[in-house]
């Protein structure tokens, strides 16, 4: 396997782990998620580095649940920074297996990821209705932090926020938005 064949099942990989086949015959986000798929991971707050190590060690669970050498790994896939989609794929996966795990409900990895993409204002953004300068303009906003203090437009809106949602890390966030699911 060559490194484009490698990127290209890492990529269905993770749409996979989060709900989403391309050849379903339903809609598709193949767009949004290749898109964000190819958006570096750029953070501001020093804490979120964790959530780039988060989508870097992804790359790694890919080998191991696929039985790849872990060098073909560091050879075609390591070799640039973490992704939006990587970040927010391993996130919905921290999420998932960290916090919010219940067998009697089962995995709801693809419900995290899918909260993620309808508070950045993206969930319409399928192949069909793709608009990729509003998509960069609300994955930029995202990044500089840019969204509503309560975190509409981010990754996680928690309604009557009493802390500026802009001012802290996504892991907090995350977990807010989790407990305020409780």
């Amino acid at each position: 396997m060559i490194g484009n064949e490698l990127n290209n099942a890492y990529f269905e990989w993770m749409c996979r782990l989060v709900g989403v086949e391309f050849d379903c015959g339903g809609v598709s986000y193949y767009k949004l998620l290749s898109f964000l798929y190819n958006i570096d991971f750029d953070y501001i707050m020093a804490m979120d580095g964790n959530r780039a190590e988060d989508g870097i060690d992804l790359r790694y669970r890919f080998a191991h649940d696929n039985n790849f050498n872990e060098k073909m790994i560091f050879k075609y896939l390591d070799n640039h920074p973490c992704s939006v989609l990587e970040m927010m794929v391993a996130l919905a996966i921290r999420c998932e297996e960290s916090i919010m795990d219940n067998p009697e409900i089962g995995d709801r990895t693809g419900k995290w990821f899918w909260d993620m993409i309808d508070n950045l204002g993206l969930s319409d953004m399928n192949d069909k209705r793709f608009n990729e300068i509003y998509t960069d303009y609300i994955i930029k906003r995202f990044l500089q932090r840019g969204y509503a203090r309560n975190g509409r437009g981010g990754l996680f809106f928690i309604e009557n926020c009493r802390r500026d949602l802009r001012t802290v890390e996504i892991w907090c966030q995350a977990m807010w938005y989790l407990d305020n699911l409780l």
